[in-house]
């Protein structure tokens, strides 16, 4: 399923997560706004799988976030260290109603509320080689664009007419 469809009603949401999934998601994409990163949501990686969510920093770090909204969602996905291959960082994020102590020590912990987030455990770095640090970058700038551009189509209005 593509994650922008022309005939969408919201053209960024794919129906797949949760409501309990989309308020984590955009309380993490305001603090990682904040934090002056460049956000994309359900990238997908060249080992088959998505990143719920994934960032650029202004240093150019690759940050991906695993977004968690039950215990049940946590238990019965085991691909999260996958993820560790294709980010700088890896981060779980959920929401005030999930166990915190679930969570891997060697992962960062982010909590929010649908409004904002906060980081309560960085995650330990892991340098992307250069070669990879580039594919994911490329991936990311194209991502985006063809989203932005499906995303103007999507709305219907024509210019210079």
């Amino acid at each position: 399923m593509t994650i922008v469809s022309i005939g969408a009603v919201n053209p960024l949401v794919d129906g797949r997560q949760s409501e309990k999934a989309m308020l984590v998601r955009r309380g993490v994409q305001r603090l990682l706004h904040e934090m002056r990163h460049a956000v994309l949501p359900e990238l997908p990686l060249a080992s088959g799988r998505r990143a719920d969510l994934i960032s650029l920093s202004v240093k150019g770090e690759v940050w991906i976030v695993e977004i968690k909204s039950s215990i049940e969602d946590f238990r019965v996905d085991r691909k999260w260290p996958e993820y560790r291959l294709f980010c700088d960082r890896l981060f779980f994020a959920t929401h005030s109603e999930v166990p915190l102590d679930i969570f891997p020590e060697e992962c960062g912990l982010i909590v929010s509320d649908g409004y904002g987030a906060h980081i309560l455990r960085d995650a330990p770095e892991h340098k992307l080689a250069p070669a990879r640090r580039k594919t994911i970058t490329l991936d990311f700038s194209r991502t985006a664009a063809r989203r932005l551009m499906l995303a103007e189509w999507q709305t219907g209005q024509t210019f210079g007419e």
